[in-house]
């Protein structure tokens, strides 16, 4: 069993940044893939970005709407994964969860085993 708890939500103005993290405890982290998705009032869940590693290097998808603004890594000998959000905007604004599973698929599916219990972020105009 993994257990995630996600940090460094906030309220930022618009153009600013915030970097979230989650940590992870109870198996090991290396071996699970890892990502953010995020929920704004009154629409579904969706898919922000996700990290895992392969033989060659890691491997990173994000959203179209976070591309070039947003930077997910991943420290394992911390056990988190974090997720560096520039040029904020008030469209970002959502609860942002964190998830893991054995596959990166499922993670960017939004079908993984594990879930934060997420942070707020507020983007003001």
């Amino acid at each position: 069993q993994v257990q995630l708890i996600e940090s460094g939500g906030g309220l930022v103005q618009a153009g600013g940044s915030l970097r979230l993290s989650c940590t992870a405890s109870g198996r090991t982290f290396s071996s699970i893939a890892m990502g953010w998705f995020r929920q704004a009032p009154g629409k579904e869940r969706a898919f922000v970005s996700s990290i895992s590693w392969s033989g060659s290097g890691a491997i990173m998808n994000y959203a179209n709407s976070v591309k070039g603004r947003f930077t997910i890594s991943r420290d394992n000998a911390k056990n988190t994964v974090y997720l560096q959000m520039n040029s904020l905007k008030p469209e970002d604004t959502a609860v942002y969860y964190c998830t893991g599973a054995a596959s990166h698929s499922a993670v960017v599916a939004g079908s993984g085993e594990y879930w934060g219990q997420g942070t707020q972020v507020t983007v003001s105009s």
